[in-house]
């Protein structure tokens, strides 16, 4: 059995720097080798995608992996798998995806459901998906969502009332903009400044 919850180097960074335990779950970046669509809302980041080149890319079995990942997240017992092992490795934060997106209203639906069984647990994650949660979605205290812009859906998102992440070719021009960096720091996307900024990279 692979590994569900991992750590790339941000998350170990972060958890270092933060006294935490931060683990993440990741699926292929916008589609499967199948061809199944992992970011159904994805628009002009296809093509600058940091999950689509550098690490995520030259290890094939970090491709193969992430395959596994997405199969599983179609199964029955997903949930409970994902609970088992946020107990075993004693998480206190969960980004979901570092690469990939909620892919369907069904899987986001998990996602919310393995929140409540864990309210002491944080869980986050960076989202295109935007359409699934304007809809009047109701998501547990502990789970916090960024809307990513760059989306097909961009339109959705409030400014002044959602948390959303915008990128930046400097950090002069996010300082000078109101938001808060979170390129190295990722628990900084979650804080009470809902301007999340980050670099381009």
């Amino acid at each position: 059995m692979i590994n569900l919850l991992t750590q790339n180097s941000k998350m170990k960074k972060t958890s270092l720097k933060n006294n935490a335990k931060i683990f993440n779950f990741s699926i292929p970046a916008y589609k499967t080798k199948s061809g199944k669509v992992t970011c159904p809302f994805a628009s002009a980041c296809v093509k600058y995608c940091y999950a689509q080149k550098g690490n995520y890319t030259r290890y094939p079995i970090v491709q193969e992996v992430q395959e596994k990942k997405y199969e599983i997240s179609k199964q029955n017992n997903f949930n409970s798998l994902i609970n088992a092992e946020i107990k075993k490795k004693k998480a206190t934060h969960i980004r979901i995806h570092d690469s990939g997106d909620f892919y369907s209203i069904k899987y986001l639906a998990k996602w919310v459901q393995i929140a409540e069984f864990n309210p002491s647990i944080i869980f986050y994650a960076y989202t295109k998906s935007i359409k699934f949660f304007v809809d009047g979605l109701l998501l547990p205290d502990n789970m916090k969502i960024i809307f990513s812009e760059g989306s097909k859906t961009d339109n959705l998102i409030n400014a002044r009332e959602h948390r959303h992440a915008r990128i930046f070719k400097t950090s002069e021009e996010l300082n000078a903009a109101g938001y808060i960096d979170a390129s190295s720091n990722d628990l900084k996307a979650i804080t009470e400044n809902k301007k999340v900024g980050l670099i381009f990279h």
